[in-house]
């Protein structure tokens, strides 16, 4: 979550908002992409931490399937985001703020975990909670 962190303090320096991702490859520890929000960067609109994070760690493996891999990331992911954590199969999903305006991992809705998909990986909520919200209050509170 620390290098998630550092991911989410480069948003903020670009004028995103601070959000960042973490791809670890199935042993835990090797870390296979990074990726924090660049929408305003690049006037991207689906140029969200995890999203750029997952592509980026498919690239490096050389296939879609991110089967045993865990997406650490700041902040809950959205829908878009959790729809691509879904399509990419992340065996597990780690998050630090809840965000209850657009959560998909459990806060507004839920989608990973929609018994109607054929996918579901396991969520872990809440690492670095304070640090993440807190990151994210003061970027808000200085806009």
């Amino acid at each position: 979550m620390r290098l998630a962190l550092d991911q989410a303090r480069l948003a903020a320096r670009g004028g995103d908002v601070p959000v960042g991702a973490v791809v670890l490859a199935a042993d835990g520890t090797t870390v296979l992409a990074t990726g924090h929000n660049e929408r305003e960067a690049g006037g991207d609109p689906t140029a969200h931490a995890e999203v750029l994070a997952v592509r980026r760690a498919a690239e490096a493996i050389g296939e879609w399937r991110l089967t045993g891999c865990t997406l650490v990331v700041t902040l809950e992911p959205c829908t878009m985001c959790a729809g691509a954590i879904t399509q990419s199969r992340v065996d597990r999903v780690v998050y630090g703020a809840r965000d209850d305006k657009a959560g998909a991992v459990g806060s507004l809705w839920d989608v990973v975990r929609d018994r109607r998909l054929n996918h579901r990986p396991e969520v872990v909520e809440g690492v670095l909670a304070e640090e993440c919200s807190g990151l994210l209050t003061e970027f808000f509170r200085d806009r």
